[in-house]
């Protein structure tokens, strides 16, 4: 096994068998997750209410704001490969991010599309969209760090992780969404940045955890002054400040998104395939391969989940019937129940993913992603026959726990086991960048979320209707879609090489 490879963790740095750093990071994505999360369970409301957008408008707002929180990683991605290293990207990222939610809770402002208050909530969310881009990928690839390629704690590791992104996505939403929606949408996004900042102040607190993981490559480098006067680590700082204004030019011309999404998407893909075909040997441009394989699944499921906070918040605030042991429920904290199951779950499926392994039974990633897309699909044809059942009346609260529940078991199967088996397939020099385009690949779907909920209609006369159409759809499509990635899973877990990860025999580029 390569040194680099080498991730032993020295006696009395671990808890329950894992190394302390995966608990250090486990808080600190919790706590930015708290932010991010409690925010969007409010946005679409903010959107519609506060600053009376039709609903139109407000999707593509919301999906042009999901979308560039997935696309900027690419570039905080390939910043930290080359110059920061994950730590210092992860701490630049939780500056911008508090920044952002602050700086909307100080520009809430009368109401109404205010021309100075609506372009400050837009320069808010542009430092939020910049600080994601450093904090997203990098968080994902120190806890990597933490393991060897080949060490079948990765999987169980990154449900751990995944559990406490999950801690955070159930906070946020109860937290900032009983204080917007309650007291004032100023109150849920100034919690959403209190979070942040306590996140990041316990990253940098117990920097030690990590063990010397997620330096930079160069650090003498990085200290050399460039052409503007600064160093080369306070250059990529101010271009950052630089780059928030251009998001918000971004944001402010939303429709514009998706021509730049498909164009960034192809050039990102071209360059990987570029760098893997021209650089890597067989073995390792046969994982590279497989990568891009998951990754390309990525905007069909995250397309389909991420009606969670535009279409399906909007139809469990008008079509559900929330009231539960005499409270009206505020549509924005079911925005926790994915969470909540996810918590419950994720221990569980770590479990199970490592009893089948030791049996040899374990679904392969590819299977795992296939299995995923079928239970998305189940939970909204679930939805729609329960809205169907119901009639005229509105539909029992029972079906939106059911949605949830069977999207958590669809998420179980995806997103934490493809952000485990990007970092297992990636060559050192690009790992960054894969992450980063795992995330890129996830911003197309929350995209198309955006333009699904379009389709919805949600709003119209109060006709759920063509609601339930287009939920029927997208459910039997993501059904099939599903059964052909489980007929192709052999092919790509083959192409993946996993008998030979870690080891000598892993041919050099």
């Amino acid at each position: 096994m390569a040194t680099s490879d080498m991730m032993a963790v020295g006696p009395g740095k671990t808890w329950l068998g894992h190394p302390r750093g995966l608990y250090l990071l486990f808080f600190a994505e919790m706590w930015e997750r708290f932010s991010y999360y409690g925010m969007r369970a409010i946005l679409i409301f903010y959107l519609t209410k506060h600053f009376l957008f039709g609903e139109d408008k407000a999707y593509l707002l919301y999906g042009a704001y999901t979308s560039l929180v997935y696309i900027t990683p690419v570039i905080g991605g390939y910043l930290s490969d080359r110059y920061l290293g994950p730590r210092k990207a992860v701490t630049a990222g939780g500056i911008f991010i508090a920044i952002g939610h602050f700086l909307i809770a100080l520009t809430e402002g009368p109401g109404g599309q205010d021309f100075y208050f609506l372009n400050g909530f837009y320069l808010a969310l542009a430092s939020i969209i910049v600080g994601t881009g450093f904090l997203k990928a990098n968080v994902s690839v120190l806890v990597g760090e933490l393991y060897a390629r080949d060490d079948h704690r990765r999987d169980p590791a990154y449900s751990i992780f995944y559990m406490g992104i999950n801690m955070g996505g159930m906070l946020g939403p109860i937290v900032c969404g009983l204080l917007g929606e309650l007291w004032g949408w100023s109150w849920g996004f100034g919690a959403a940045g209190v979070g942040m900042l306590l996140g990041l102040v316990m990253f940098v607190w117990l920097k030690p955890w990590l063990m010397g993981r997620g330096e930079p490559p160069r650090p003498q480098t990085l200290r050399a002054p460039t052409a503007v006067g600064l160093s080369q680590e306070w250059t990529i700082y101010l271009g950052a400040a630089l780059g928030v204004a251009g998001v918000w030019l971004v944001i402010r011309y939303a429709e514009w998104l998706g021509y730049a999404l498909l164009a960034f998407s192809a050039l990102t893909v071209v360059y990987i395939l570029w760098r893997a075909v021209g650089t890597l040997g067989r073995i390792d441009r046969d994982r590279i391969f497989a990568a891009l394989f998951l990754i390309a699944l990525n905007p069909l499921f995250w397309g389909l989940f991420e009606q969670t906070g535009s279409s399906l918040n909007i139809f469990t605030d008008r079509n559900v019937d929330r009231m539960i042991m005499g409270w009206d429920v505020p549509a924005s904290v079911f925005q926790s129940v994915n969470s909540i199951f996810i918590i419950l779950l994720a221990p569980l499926f770590a479990l199970l993913w490592t009893l089948l392994d030791k049996r040899r039974l374990e679904p392969s990633s590819p299977a795992k992603f296939g299995i995923g897309l079928i239970l998305c699909g189940a939970g909204f044809l679930v939805l729609v026959a329960g809205a169907a059942m119901a009639g005229a009346r509105l539909t029992p609260v029972i079906f939106v726990f059911l949605i949830y529940l069977l999207h958590t078991m669809a998420e179980l199967c995806f997103s934490p086991v493809g952000l485990s088996a990007m970092t297992r397939l990636s060559v050192s020099n690009m790992v960054g960048l894969v992450m980063g385009t795992w995330f890129l690949a996830m911003a197309a779907g929350n995209f198309i979320a955006g333009l699904i909920a379009r389709a919805t209609g949600s709003g119209e006369a109060g006709d759920v209707s063509q609601v339930l159409d287009v939920y029927s759809r997208i459910g039997w499509f993501s059904v099939v879609m599903g059964g052909v990635v489980l007929l192709l899973a052999p092919l790509v877990t083959r192409m993946m090489h996993l008998d030979s990860i870690g080891s000598d025999r892993e041919e050099q580029a």
